[in-house]
């Protein structure tokens, strides 16, 4: 989304990666101003899913060009307004979706009954008004929510590279040798 509403071009948003630039942006948007209807609605699983949303997304950028007689990639009017709803849509999606899960864990007797946790981690966790959602979401259901420092919460693949290392660290899992390993790309 940051990408189709050219946030690069945008003053205050330039040196952003696209999710901080969003962040930045819905603080001062209006996110009533546009509703996105939320995706997998009909699905009674625990599955999160994007696409629906980021179509929609560009649909209404599209009309919004449209309105506002620009061409893709200026910079619109309602950009903080855009930005406030699809913050808004994504944690409200992320939100129902964690709580289905949660539901589901308690109701199967995955989680113990005291001191159950939820875990965030990765970039959506550094955004705050969805960490914000996610900890009313524990707080309401008696979990304790444990999100890294915002300033680690970045790429995945820091999480991962971290996880590497807490494991060579306590000596699991580790190969010593990569002979006979094949890798193929994707």
């Amino acid at each position: 989304v940051a990408r189709r509403l050219s946030l690069r071009k945008h003053p205050e948003c330039h040196s952003m990666a696209g999710g901080k630039a969003i962040e930045h942006l819905a603080q001062t948007g209006n996110q009533e101003l546009l509703t996105f209807r939320l995706p997998m609605q009909h699905y009674r699983n625990c599955n999160f899913s994007f696409s629906g949303l980021q179509n929609l997304v560009n649909n209404a950028i599209v009309q919004k060009e449209k309105e506002e007689g620009i061409q893709e990639g200026e910079i619109l009017s309602c950009v903080k307004d855009v930005a406030a709803a699809v913050q808004h849509a994504v944690a409200v999606h992320i939100i129902q979706r964690t709580y289905r899960a949660m539901l589901f864990c308690i109701k199967n007797s995955i989680l113990p009954s005291k001191n159950a946790a939820l875990v965030v981690s990765g970039g959506v966790a550094s955004n705050q008004y969805i960490r914000k959602g996610l900890q009313n979401l524990a707080d309401a259901n008696d979990f304790a929510l444990l999100c890294p420092p915002p300033r680690l919460c970045t790429d995945n693949g820091v999480m991962i590279a971290w996880n590497g290392i807490e494991r060579l660290r306590a000596g699991l899992g580790i190969l010593h040798s990569t002979d006979g390993i094949r890798y193929e790309p994707r």
